[in-house]
């Protein structure tokens, strides 16, 4: 069962504790344990999702093959609406403007000034729905009209967790003074290059009424329980060129580094309550939307976007829960790692994910909807499935996956 409670699995690293002891400062104030009723609790929803592109010969179109120049080509030939703006971030170099934009790495000059930005593909945002259909649903618009403006450009959109030709992205040229000041000011800033062979959600849910504490403490939560999360979504059994005899690659070289959750504060008036911590948990809010956001990271891309609809009622039902004590402040990078191998075909993983399923399932009792989305879940772990099984059951079969052919 998966609990807050230490444990060693001396079969994949001898020793080490897997999940680290929970610190007391982290359980549930007991203000917080109070039984709501659903109806009490409404939520709002945003769904971030990262596009790989495969150019017309097939082949998967990462830094080293697309142009800035190209990848924004598609991202102007669709639609920009002001209303987005209320919802959605522009950046200091405006490149997001849209619900759609081109996600890369971008350098400057020894004054600041923006140089290039080298692609990985492209981000679609949705704006903030009441519901989980209605993001969704979102989604699934602004994807087909990707799609429909990527074709006749020669580009196919295609949803895989992690590059599956290289594992890393060189800083080329090396930092001048001005980026090394300015790539240093964070820990995701630090970390950042790590994302260019990365591809995943932002599952994004806020809760009216939530407070301060209470929001921590679930970004807590989450970050404690995500190597019982993530195996739902795992899509990235390439590295390198082959099979790498994992189901997460991205999983394996991106948590720990980086966060699994993170929830957004109010940046003066809860200016005090950010912790210090490696990746960050708090975050102060970028605009009046973000405060009070509960962002979960971890996941890998996925091609059905009715994956994250089910992952997001999951989510709602983990904030809802009052019954899982488990707490960390950064992730368990050994935990991830050994989730990121076998997924929930490993019994401890398995099991941890269906006590979840279970916690949430309790907490939204009444909610039909979220419950049939958690129903499905459910099969998914029976069936010890994730988008990776057909991935490699596909390229067993001698098919191209994400460009790499056998």
């Amino acid at each position: 069962m998966v609990t807050g409670r230490a444990r060693s699995v001396t079969t994949f690293v001898p020793s080490v504790p897997l999940v680290p002891p929970v610190s007391r400062r982290w359980l549930l104030h007991e203000e917080f344990r109070v039984v709501r009723h659903p109806s009490e609790r409404s939520f709002r929803y945003g769904i971030e999702h990262e596009c790989a592109l495969l150019s017309a010969d097939g082949h998967f179109a990462d830094f080293t093959r697309l142009g800035f120049a190209e990848a924004q080509a598609l991202v102007d030939a669709l639609p920009e609406d002001p209303g987005d703006l209320a919802d959605l971030r522009v950046g200091d170099q405006g490149i997001k403007r849209k619900r759609w934009y081109v996600e890369g790495f971008e350098r400057f000059d020894d004054d600041g000034g923006f140089v290039r930005c080298d692609p990985k593909g492209i981000e679609i945002r949705t704006r903030i729905h009441d519901t989980v259909d209605g993001a969704v649903d979102a989604l699934r618009a602004d994807q087909r009209a990707l799609d429909d403006v990527a074709a006749p450009a020669g580009f196919t959109t295609v949803a895989i967790g992690f590059n599956p030709l290289r594992s890393s992205y060189p800083v080329v040229p090396p930092y001048n003074d001005w980026e090394v000041r300015h790539r240093t000011g964070s820990p995701e800033e630090r970390t950042a290059h790590l994302h260019m062979v990365t591809y995943g959600p932002d599952l994004n849910l806020s809760c009216a009424g939530i407070g301060v504490d209470e929001l921590v403490d679930v970004g807590a939560k989450l970050t404690h329980y995500s190597p019982w999360l993530v195996p739902l979504s795992f899509s990235s059994p390439f590295r390198d060129g082959v099979v790498w005899g994992g189901l997460s690659a991205r999983t394996a070289v991106r948590t720990g580094a980086r966060p699994a959750a993170m929830v957004f504060l109010d940046g003066v008036a809860d200016r005090d309550r950010m912790l210090d911590t490696d990746p960050s948990l708090t975050q102060p809010a970028r605009l009046p939307a973000e405060v009070g956001r509960i962002e979960f990271k971890a996941f890998d891309a996925c091609p059905d976007p009715q994956l994250y609809g089910e992952l997001l009622s999951l989510l709602t039902g983990l904030v809802m829960d009052t019954t899982l004590d488990g707490r960390a402040l950064v992730p368990d990078a050994v935990a991830h790692q050994r989730a990121a191998v076998a997924g929930l075909a490993d019994p401890w993983v398995a099991e941890g994910t269906t006590d979840l399923l279970a916690a949430a399932r309790a907490a939204l009792a009444g909610r039909d909807d979220d419950l049939a989305r958690l129903d499905r879940l459910a099969e998914r772990v029976a069936a010890q499935h994730c988008p990776a099984v057909d991935m490699l059951a596909c390229y067993a079969a001698g098919h191209p996956v994400a460009g790499l052919r056998p």
